[in-house]
């Protein structure tokens, strides 16, 4: 049995730079990850099975199985190095769904890697990679799991130093906001790259996320939580990650951390009080 984690995904800035001819959107983006989120037990079986548990598997349990990403990631896997065994596969589903933290891409990734440990093949096979980029833009990132500027549709991956250990708190709102939609929105123009120098907190400090300001155009609520992250002692960076609707803020200190989930979670939103990794 292989217990694989599937951590948040964080851009701690994205920057939109141009609609590609396939239809993608050119990006530079600096991934992050926290230290929790979901996870995937796979196990050898005598047929495939697929069963979703945690706070949010009702959420997941009218869509097709065949549209989820790890049942996607578990055949491409096995075509792609031709193994016959079955699996048995458990998704523990904690991080909302559709919520711009890179749940369904996370879930697919720890798929990879959890087959990949199971039947002795490198973690860092090439092979990975290229289901990873085939299952969607945020995939590779997530299989590679640690802080990276992200270019082209996201995929092309550059490792960076990280801030592993920073204090981090995830707010949603509790809305899904459609990633389609947000793209839709957004305005075209691009307003630059993000900076090549400097420690990457202060890359991520003089970034953005353009994906921000249509999001809270289709979302108004991501607006009040970003208002009471900016508003939090202690907080270094506040900002919406991805397409969206989940906000985060890095801290100075666990007890500052602690104390904005605290305000938010009075709010009613969903909080997940971690750190980076």
């Amino acid at each position: 049995m292989i217990v694989e984690p599937a951590p948040a995904k964080i851009n701690l800035a994205l920057h939109v730079r141009r609609r590609r001819p396939d239809g993608y959107h050119e990006l530079e983006t600096l991934f992050v990850f926290a230290a929790d989120g979901d996870s995937v037990t796979v196990v050898p079986d005598a047929t495939d099975r697929f069963a979703i548990t945690g706070p949010f598997a009702a959420a997941l349990a009218g869509a097709a199985e065949a549209d989820n990403l790890v049942i996607r990631a578990a055949h491409a896997f096995r075509a792609a190095f031709d193994i016959a065994q079955p699996h048995a596969i458990t998704l523990d589903k904690h991080l909302p769904i559709a919520s711009g933290i890179g749940g369904g891409s996370a879930d697919a990734a720890a798929t990879l890697r959890a087959l990949a440990g199971l039947h002795g093949i490198a973690p860092d096979d090439p092979r990975l990679f290229v289901i990873a980029e085939a299952l969607g833009a945020d995939v590779p990132a997530c299989l590679l799991g640690r802080a990276t500027l992200g270019t082209g549709k996201g995929e092309a991956l550059l490792p960076v130093e990280g801030l592993a250990g920073m204090p981090l708190l995830l707010v949603n709102p509790g809305v899904a906001v459609s990633t389609a939609a947000v793209f839709a929105r957004w305005d075209g123009e691009d307003r630059g790259g993000i900076a090549a120098d400097g420690d990457l907190l202060a890359r991520a400090l003089v970034g953005r996320n353009d994906l921000q300001a249509p999001a809270v155009a289709i979302a108004p609520a991501i607006a009040a939580v970003l208002a009471l992250l900016d508003a939090a002692a202690g907080v270094r960076l506040a900002r919406m990650s991805g397409s969206g609707a989940t906000c985060f803020a890095l801290f100075e200190s666990v007890a500052a951390r602690d104390a904005a989930a605290a305000r938010a979670a009075a709010e009613g939103w969903w909080t997940l009080a971690t750190t980076l990794t």
